[in-house]
C-alpha cells in the first residue's frame, strides 16, 4: 500500500537520481564539481543534460526553463521547447550541455539600477548546479543565476552563493584553529517559517486594493479581531485543511520538507514551516512555496495574501529565518556541547555573532526593508526596527563566567503533575527580539512575509564571515596559549558589543529610550534604511569579500528606491481611484436619498455625511495633486523622500475619513466587502 510520502521528491532531479542515471565516472566528476566548486566541462554537461532531458520527458515535460530570481523579489522563467528540427526539417528532441549550463534572457526589462541601458538587452542565466532541477507542470526548471552580458550581478542568488562560499571558507579555517581538523565544510543552514492569509476569492475580486496592492487601503475594523486569542493554534477549518492537504502533496513532490502547519494569531492567517536545509536550497524552495501557495489557494476558491499587513487592525505576516552553521561532521557551532573545547567554540561563535550584528545593524535592517514591512515592524506581532539580540540569561551568565566575571548558573529541573525532574529549557523564548537565540540557532524574526530571504542571509553570512576572518588573524598573530587568546577574544567582543544584547520587552516605550542611550540605530522606515546602503563600511565589507562591487551596490540602492516609489504610487493611485469611483458616488447616493426624505429625523446623519463627503473629496484632490508633484521628481531618492513625507500623510488622512464613512454607511448600498466579510 502506497502513501503520499512515497512521492517525495518525485519531481526533483536530485543527487539520488543523478547517481542512478549518470555513468559512475560522470557521477564522480559531478560530485567533485559540486563539492569543490569546480567548473563543469562541456563533456560532463552534455552527459548530465542528456540524462536530465530523458527524465523530464518521462515525466511529461515538453519545455525547459532557466528559473532565476531577478531583483523584483519574485522568480522569472522563459520556457523553451525540447523540440528542434534536423537538417531535413524533421522534428527531433534536443537538449545539450550548453543549453543546460547557459541561457539568454532580455535583461533590459528587469530592474538593473542603471547597470544595463534599455538598448543593452542581453542578460545571461547560468545553471546553479548546487540547487537541483525540478518540474513544474510540463516544464523542467533549472535554478540559475542571472548576470549581465558583462558579468555584473542582476539577481540575489549570485551574491548569496558568494556569501555562502566566503563564510564556509572562514568558518572552516576557524574550526581548524580550534582543533577540529576533520572539518572540511561549514554550511549556513536555515529553516523558514512562512505566514500568509487566505480570503474568499469572490470577495477578494471585489476589492481593487487587495488585487493591486495586496492589502486593504481603508475600512472599518471588524468588531471582532484577535482579542479572544481563539484562532491561534485552533482547529483548522475543514476547507483550509483541504487546501493544506493539496499544498503539502505538491510541496513534498518537489522535495520540500513541509513540516508544520497551523492557524496563526489573526483570523484568516496561517503558517507553514519547513525543515532546515542548506541556505541556497531553502531560499529556492521558499520562492516555490510562495508561488504554490497562491496557485493552490486559487484552486480552492481562496486568494492567498502574502503582504506584510493586509489588514491594519490585526497581526501582519512575517517570515522567520532560523539560522545556524553546521559542519560536514555534524557539529552545530551554536550548540554548546559538554567538554571545554566545545564550550569555547560555542562561546567564540556566539561572541563573533554579537560583534557582527553590532557592527552592521544598518545593513541588516536594510536587508529586510520593503514598504509592506514598514507597516509591520514595531507592531504587536513583530520586532521593532531596532536591531538587538536575545541570548538569554543562562547563556550570558555562563559566557561572562568563562571570561572571569561571575559564576555560571545551575541547570534547573521542573515538575509537572505526573512527571518529576523534567529537563527545563535553558531559556524562555523572547518573541519581541529581532534576533533571538533559541538553543542552537538564531531566529531572525524581522523578515516580511513577501520578501525573498536572499538578501538577509547574504548579510548574515558576510558580516559573520568578516568577524570570523578578523578572529582568525588575531589567533594567528597571538603568541599566547590557544585557550587564553580565545578567552581574550570572547571577552573583548563581549565588552565592546554587549550593548546589542537586550532581554526585555522590545515593544515597550522604555526600550526605545534605552536603545537610544546605547547608540543603537532606529531606522523606522525603509527609506531611511535604503539611504545607508552605500555607507563606506558597507561598501568596504561587500567589496572586500567579493559579494558586490560598489557599482552593483549603487545599482541595488537605486532599485530599492524605485521599488518603494512604484509600490507607494500604485497604492496612492488605487486609493484615489477607489475614493473617486466607489466611495464618493456611494456617499452621494445616500445624501440624495436622505434629502429626498425631507425628514428632520435624518438631519444629524445627513449633516455628518455631507461633511464627510466634503472632507473625502478635498482630501482626495490633495492626494492627486501630491501624486503629480512627486512624479515630477526624477531622482529616485528625492522622489522616495517626497512620497514618504507627503503621500503617506495624505493617504493616512483620506483613509481615516473613508473609514469614518464606512462606520455609518448603509450596508445595502455599500459595494465593498468589509473587514468582517473578508476575515470571517
Amino acid at each position: 500500500m502506497t502513501n503520499k510520502f512515497d512521492n517525495f521528491a518525485i519531481l526533483v532531479f536530485d543527487d539520488k537520481k543523478m547517481k542512478e542515471r549518470l555513468p559512475k565516472q560522470a557521477y564522480k566528476k559531478w560530485e567533485e564539481a559540486k563539492h569543490y566548486k569546480n567548473n563543469l566541462d562541456i563533456d560532463l554537461a552534455n552527459i548530465i543534460a542528456q540524462k536530465m532531458k530523458d527524465w523530464a520527458l518521462e515525466n511529461g515535460c515538453t519545455h525547459y526553463s532557466h528559473w532565476f530570481q531577478p531583483m523584483t523579489g519574485s522568480t522569472a522563467e522563459k520556457h523553451q521547447a525540447f523540440l528542434e528540427k534536423d537538417d531535413n526539417n524533421n522534428p527531433i528532441i534536443s537538449f545539450s550541455g550548453k543549453e543546460l549550463v547557459k541561457g539568454e534572457s532580455d535583461a533590459s526589462s528587469f530592474p538593473s539600477g542603471g547597470l544595463r541601458a534599455t538598448f543593452e538587452a542581453r542578460g545571461n542565466t547560468y545553471w546553479d548546479y548546487r540547487s537541483p532541477a525540478f518540474i513544474r507542470g510540463n516544464v523542467l526548471c533549472i535554478p540559475s543565476i542571472f548576470v549581465s552580458a558583462t558579468g555584473e550581478s542582476l539577481d540575489m542568488k549570485q551574491p548569496l552563493l558568494r556569501s555562502l562560499d566566503i563564510l564556509n571558507e572562514k568558518a572552516t579555517e576557524l574550526m581548524h584553529l580550534l582543533g577540529y581538523k576533520d572539518v572540511n565544510e561549514v554550511k549556513a543552514m536555515i529553516g523558514l517559517e512562512q505566514e500568509y492569509f487566505l480570503v474568499d476569492r469572490p470577495l477578494y475580486k471585489k476589492r481593487m486594493d487587495l488585487i493591486l496592492c495586496g492589502r486593504t487601503l481603508f475600512g472599518n475594523n471588524s468588531p471582532k479581531g484577535q482579542e479572544l486569542d481563539d484562532h491561534y493554534y485552533g482547529a483548522i477549518p475543514v476547507r483550509v485543511i483541504s487546501f493544506m492537504e493539496e499544498l503539502n502533496e505538491e510541496l513534498w513532490k518537489l522535495g520540500i520538507y513541509a513540516k508544520t502547519e497551523h492557524n496563526e494569531a489573526a483570523p484568516g492567517q496561517f503558517e507553514l514551516a519547513s525543515i532546515y536545509a542548506d541556505t541556497n536550497l531553502a531560499i529556492d524552495q521558499n520562492q516555490m512555496i510562495m508561488d504554490i501557495l497562491k496557485r493552490i489557494a486559487y484552486k480552492h476558491g481562496y486568494a492567498c495574501l502574502l503582504h506584510e499587513k493586509p489588514f491594519p487592525s490585526i497581526n501582519g505576516s512575517g517570515k522567520h529565518n532560523n539560522y545556524s552553521l553546521i559542519t560536514n561532521t555534524g557539529i552545530n557551532v551554536f550548540e554548546k556541547g559538554q567538554n571545554e573545547k566545545d564550550k569555547l567554540r560555542f562561546f567564540l561563535f556566539i561572541a563573533c555573532f554579537l560583534k557582527a550584528i553590532d557592527t552592521y545593524p544598518e545593513l541588516l535592517r536594510l536587508s529586510i526593508s520593503n514598504p509592506g514591512n514598514d507597516y509591520r515592524l514595531g507592531a504587536s506581532e513583530a520586532p521593532p526596527a531596532i536591531i538587538s539580540i536575545y541570548i538569554g540569561k543562562k547563556v550570558e551568565d555562563e559566557l561572562i563566567s568563562i571570561i572571569g566575571y561571575e559564576k555560571k548558573s545551575k541547570n534547573k529541573t521542573m515538575s509537572i503533575d505526573g512527571y518529576n525532574n523534567l529537563f527545563q529549557d535553558e531559556e524562555d523564548r523572547n518573541r519581541t527580539s529581532p534576533l533571538a537565540f533559541t538553543g542552537n540557532k538564531f531566529e531572525f524574526r524581522m523578515l516580511g512575509s513577501s520578501i525573498s530571504a536572499s538578501f538577509p542571509n547574504i548579510v548574515l553570512n558576510t558580516i559573520l564571515a568578516s568577524v570570523i576572518d578578523e578572529t582568525i588573524q588575531t589567533i594567528k598573530n597571538s603568541k599566547k596559549a590557544k585557550k587564553e587568546i580565545i578567552i581574550d577574544i570572547i571577552s573583548s567582543y563581549y565588552k565592546k558589543h554587549s550593548k546589542i544584547l537586550f532581554s526585555g520587552d522590545g515593544y515597550s516605550e522604555d526600550w526605545l529610550k534605552e536603545a537610544k542611550k546605547r547608540g543603537l540605530p532606529n531606522l523606522t522606515s525603509c527609506t531611511r534604511a535604503i539611504k545607508l546602503f552605500d555607507m563606506p563600511k558597507n561598501i568596504k565589507l561587500l567589496e572586500t569579500y567579493g559579494i558586490l562591487t560598489k557599482r552593483e551596490i549603487e545599482a541595488r540602492k537605486s532599485i530599492l528606491f524605485e521599488q518603494y516609489n512604484s509600490i507607494r504610487l500604485v497604492e496612492a493611485k488605487t486609493l484615489a481611484e477607489m475614493a473617486n469611483t466607489i466611495i464618493l458616488p456611494t456617499l452621494a447616493k445616500e445624501i440624495i436619498e436622505l434629502k429626498k426624505a425631507k425628514s428632520k429625523t435624518f438631519t444629524n446623519i445627513l449633516n455628518k455625511k455631507e461633511k464627510l463627503y466634503e472632507e473625502i473629496e478635498k482630501a482626495n484632490d490633495k492626494l492627486l495633486n501630491d501624486i503629480a508633484y512627486c512624479m515630477k521628481k526624477e531622482d529616485p531618492q528625492i522622489r522616495a523622500i517626497n512620497i514618504h513625507d507627503k503621500l503617506r500623510l495624505d493617504m493616512n488622512y483620506l483613509q481615516d475619513r473613508i473609514t469614518e464613512y464606512e462606520k455609518i454607511v448603509d450596508k445595502s448600498l455599500y459595494p465593498l466587502p468589509t473587514a468582517t466579510d473578508l476575515l470571517f
